[in-house]
């Protein structure tokens, strides 16, 4: 396909997923990647964090981070209200903390700067 992409953790390039896993838009306000699956090299603890400002305000969530070196890469919401209901259980990769191989031209970019296509959950 052509917008294939892999998910690599900008602290140290271990790869974290990749586009065909993509599985919802991006909520407003949040800036993520979200996927069915992830790589054994993203981890999260048990313990719930619950967010105290901007889109997660008042949402309970798992951090995700990567096994390599660290860097908290993403969350798993656990609860939160009803308009970002269809993320809970789902693996959201902050945008700012991963970057793109694009397979097609083999290209690094910030995945900021990258739109994939439209996807749904039905899909």
């Amino acid at each position: 396909p052509e917008e294939c992409a892999v998910f690599h953790c900008r602290g140290c390039w271990t790869v974290l997923g990749d586009s065909l896993q993509l599985c919802g838009q991006e909520p407003p306000g949040l800036s993520v990647l979200t996927c069915f699956r992830v790589t054994s090299d993203v981890t999260w603890d048990d313990s719930l964090l619950i967010g105290l400002e901007g889109a997660l305000l008042g949402c309970a969530y798992y951090l995700l981070s990567c096994r390599s070196c660290g860097l908290a890469v993403g969350f798993i919401l656990y609860s939160s209200g009803r308009d970002l209901a269809y993320l809970r259980g789902l693996f959201c990769f902050f945008k700012d903390r991963i970057s793109c191989y694009l397979l097609k031209n083999q290209m690094i970019i910030e995945a900021s700067k990258v739109n994939f296509p439209a996807v749904t959950l039905k899909e």
